[in-house]
């Protein structure tokens, strides 16, 4: 990571409002001329730690999506649902829509950032045979896999009906992506059943509740539980008066700046999500009053999980579904986001405290940053 941040924050405020997508939007979009003229706006960000690009990178990194671009993404899901609602059921198909992902979590980075939308037919359901409820459910005389082939196929067509002047992509094996036209936002369409798992049967809370979605390259099942990841992980941002999420937007932008400079870390967001899901609950609530003492948290948690490898092994994804570090590559993986971390720490470290500049990272060096405040 160069010493100079400036081109980070210059990509950071590109990012953040999206300039490139507003431009290659549809010109009669309302969106568009709305998106343009937030776009002209300085946020709160730009304006403090004059002098510090360090510093006013890593505040910056952590900051939500302004909620005019949020709201847009959203409306945009709202779009694809209504048309697929009603073509759908001309088909005979009713369905169901949730979102997922980054933008119902506003951990989003971009200003215009894609949206990722459930398709759930509500014909059948899976079920896992070990559940309470598992003996008293009737078994459909279709087969899932079936039916959401059907429903991806349908899927395609409605969207190709409704929005003629946009593109919808195929290729993908999980989802169906349609882009351009009248659409302000790229949108997934992921077709998925229900799946009436173990939990799901025995409180019968949605939060619970799984569904099962297509691998179209080999026709298996994926069963995924993104309710209960949502709700976990918006618990812990809620505990923490929004620590965590400012850690996960820190490192997602830390990540995206990284690839920009041709370094690749190969973690995922759901990943970075998991392992911050971890860190210390008092440390990220300590950013509600000094926010410099996220960045501190952030990494000292990232050094301690590479350091004790073993026992990060052992951690979860927030769902219970997996573990985090699932594969031995992922240590390296986790190092090249740490030490990006570190380098961060260490530039605002010496920003903030010019007299006493260091060049290793120490605990003094945490705790300093951890009761700092930033103009």
């Amino acid at each position: 990571m160069a010493d100079n941040f400036s081109s980070r924050i210059e990509r950071l405020r590109t990012r953040r409002r999206g300039i490139n997508e507003i431009f290659a939007m549809d010109s009669g979009l309302e969106s568009r001329e709305i998106l343009l003229n937030k776009s002209l706006q300085q946020e709160t960000w730009e304006s403090r730690a004059s002098g510090k690009s360090a510093t006013k990178y890593a505040l910056g990194a952590m900051q939500e999506v302004d909620p005019v671009y949020t709201r847009v993404s959203i409306e945009t899901g709202k779009r694809i649902e209504n048309q697929l609602s009603n073509r759908l059921e001309k088909k005979e198909i009713t369905a169901s829509f949730r979102l997922q992902g980054s933008v119902p979590l506003n951990i989003h980075i971009k200003g215009v950032s894609d949206v990722d939308i459930l398709t759930i037919d509500e014909q059948l359901f899976v079920f896992s045979n070990e559940g309470s409820k598992a003996n008293s459910y009737v078994l459909s005389k279709k087969q899932a896999v079936d039916v959401l082939q059907i429903l991806r196929e349908e899927i395609e067509d409605s969207l190709r009906a409704a929005f003629p002047a946009a593109k919808v992509h195929t290729e993908n094996s999980k989802a169906v992506k349609i882009t351009g036209g009248s659409l302000a936002r790229d949108v997934d369409v992921v077709p998925a059943v229900w799946w009436n798992n173990a939990r799901y049967q025995d409180t019968g809370n949605e939060v619970d509740r799984g569904v099962a979605i297509l691998n179209k390259k080999d026709n298996q099942r994926i069963y995924n539980t993104p309710f209960l990841h949502i709700n976990y992980i918006e618990s812990r941002c809620n505990t923490t008066l929004g620590g965590l999420r400012k850690s996960i937007r820190l490192l997602k932008n830390i990540k995206t700046d990284a690839h920009e400079e041709s370094i690749e870390i190969n973690l995922s967001s759901f990943d970075i999500a998991s392992i911050m899901y971890h860190a210390d609950i008092g440390n990220l609530l300590r950013g509600h009053f000094y926010e410099l003492a996220i960045l501190s948290e952030t990494q000292r948690w990232l050094d301690w999980l590479w350091h004790n490898f073993d026992e990060a092994k052992k951690l979860e994804v927030p769902d219970g579904t997996r573990k985090i570090f699932d594969t031995d590559e992922k240590k390296g993986e986790l190092l090249k986001l740490s030490l990006q971390v570190d380098t961060l720490l260490t530039a605002v470290h010496n920003e903030m405290n010019s007299i006493f500049h260091k060049d290793s990272i120490d605990e003094g060096m945490r705790e300093y940053l951890s009761n700092s405040k930033v103009d």
